[in-house]
């Protein structure tokens, strides 16, 4: 098979490549006081910005629209045809639009400019030609025109849309940024993914409880300490006082290796073989700070968790933190 450097197709592929990377670096140069002032504008919006555009425009407004509701700035996407139709019901005077049209002329977009003025919303254009009618209207205006597009017949919108998504994400970070927007904001609005879950996750949420604790007092027989780990299929012990708090605990893995030296073993008292002073964790702390402590030489798969008194109340294990995706 032909190594793909070789192949027509890698060739076009970088070519197209190259000449957005070359669109978004003079894009860069370009920027100035209007990014600004458009910044400014979405800090100061007391809504929602509402974020509209047709056709190709249209669909990167929809993400654009996404990534700054989900960094810290409520936003929307209004299709404009539609707005024409009773859609426009959906914009407030706290509101900003951010209205995407690489010509300035669509005329959908058109359509509905002067409500905007009517409804003294602040408007934002992003757009190839600053001498368009969208950029008449428009409080700041951000300028978007590339070279030529990297289709080859410098028609299908390509770097040009690679543009406007580009100009999107430099002001969703720009506002992210002045918002000091955190991590936890953002897992907030992402509970559902990796990152809100690591950032999100407590270990009370995670842990074992109850009849899934293997609990045993300190002289119980290690054979007994064995047959309860067994019945709540967990990977150790506790070993708790009468006062209920944890004085060591002994891991499965522990007993084989207790029997494996001295099969008598069965018949010691838990409390003369138990490891003391093992590493416990809080159920109020990120699950996260859990899997640290596990992977502290020397490994271990669970972990126990401890009340304000040092009772035990759960325990974490590492095959749950697993399938809960946090690792």
């Amino acid at each position: 098979m032909p190594d793909s450097e070789s192949t027509p197709h890698a060739a076009l592929g970088r070519e197209v490549l190259r000449l957005e990377a070359a669109a978004l670096a003079r894009l860069a140069e370009r920027l100035d006081r209007e990014f600004d002032r458009a910044c400014e504008q979405l800090l100061a919006c007391r809504g929602r910005v509402v974020v509209t555009g047709i056709g190709k425009s249209g669909a990167v407004a929809r993400k654009i629209a996404a990534t700054l509701a989900s960094t810290g700035t409520p936003a929307l996407f209004l299709h404009p045809a539609e707005g024409v139709h009773g859609d426009l019901g959906m914009v407030t005077p706290d509101d900003v639009v951010l209205a995407l049209s690489y010509s300035g002329e669509s005329d959908e977009l058109r359509a509905i400019l002067p409500v905007f003025k009517r409804f003294r919303v602040p408007l934002i254009a992003m757009t190839g030609n600053p001498r368009s009618t969208l950029a008449e209207y428009a409080d700041a205006v951000l300028d978007v025109s590339v070279e030529r597009e990297a289709c080859p017949l410098n028609l299908a919108p390509t770097t040009s849309t690679t543009a406007m998504l580009a100009m999107g994400d430099a002001l969703a970070v720009a506002v992210m940024r002045a918002r000091r927007f955190t991590a936890e904001e953002f897992a907030l609005f992402h509970p559902g993914g990796t990152l809100g879950r690591r950032l999100l996750m407590r270990v009370c949420d995670l842990m074992r409880r109850g009849d899934r604790m293997a609990v045993v007092p300190p002289d119980a027989l290690v054979r007994e300490a064995l047959f309860s780990i067994t019945r709540a299929q967990a990977g150790c012990v506790f070993v708790v006082g009468e006062d209920g708090r944890l004085l060591g605990l002994l891991a499965d893995g522990d007993i084989r290796r207790l029997l494996l030296r001295d099969e008598n073993h069965l018949r010691s008292r838990v409390g003369d073989v138990m490891i003391r002073n093992p590493r416990v964790i809080a159920p109020d702390r990120l699950v996260t700070e859990a899997v640290a402590l596990m992977e502290q030489p020397p490994p271990c798969s669970e972990l126990p968790v401890l009340d304000e008194e040092g009772r035990p109340i759960g325990v974490l294990n590492l095959k749950d933190v697993v399938r809960a995706g946090i690792v």
